[in-house]
């Protein structure tokens, strides 16, 4: 995407944020039922990551909305309306998960599990011309393949055996389709780790599908 394009986008959501924080801060209860439709099962998976249970991701996000709705008059636009609650949902998991004993500091996690994704030998060696690069690429996989059940619940499955970060960042871009950017930001990492922990965390998955495939 280029200047101009990301610019226009980010002047439409800044308007379209606009729009419906006004109608919200107004009472109007259609679009807070629009809005909790949209976003309250991705606010569940995202605090999911910091506490001990469904039920106290549940909880969490009851709070959430609570917040969202007494913040609203406050909301000012330097982020987007999305990304503001997301905070909200953090810190509030946060803060639950310290209690039950279940966080841990992002510090920490985005060191951890840091162990080849997949085999050495399937990469040229360093010193070699092509250092780095596959000698053996991963095989294209068929997409009705792809979008059977069976692997849909390997990929679900390889995802919350993730550690930390790896898990968050995966969730975060493949599952609830957030940019590089608002993926940066929210967990407070840089750009260059967020390309990093994503590749690791995309590479597991597919180690861990071409094990099951290989396995039929």
């Amino acid at each position: 995407m280029n200047a101009a394009v990301a610019a226009n986008v980010t002047e439409l959501r800044t308007r379209d944020d606009a729009r419906q924080v006004a109608d919200l801060v107004a009472g109007d209860e259609e679009a807070f039922i629009s809005l909790v439709r949209r976003e309250h099962a991705s606010m569940v998976r995202h605090a999911e990551q910091f506490v001990s249970s469904r039920a106290s991701a549940e909880d969490v996000v009851q709070e959430a909305w609570a917040a969202v709705l007494a913040g609203l008059p406050r909301f000012e636009g330097r982020s987007s309306l999305r990304f503001w609650i997301f905070g909200i949902v953090a810190n509030r998991a946060k803060s639950r998960g310290v209690r039950e004993g279940r966080c841990v500091p992002l510090s920490v996690l985005a060191d951890e599990d840091e162990e080849d994704s997949v085999d050495a030998d399937r990469f040229f060696p360093p010193g070699s011309p092509q250092a780095g690069r596959w000698m053996r690429p991963p095989e294209r996989w068929p997409e009705d393949l792809l979008e059977q059940a069976e692997t849909l619940a390997v990929v679900r499955a390889a995802i919350e055996r993730l550690a930390g970060m790896r898990r968050q960042v995966i969730k975060l871009r493949d599952v609830e389709g957030w940019s590089a950017k608002e993926t940066c930001a929210l967990l407070g990492i840089t750009e260059g780790n967020q390309r990093v922990l994503l590749h690791r965390a995309r590479s597991r998955v597919r180690a861990d599908l071409e094990r099951h495939f290989s396995a039929r």
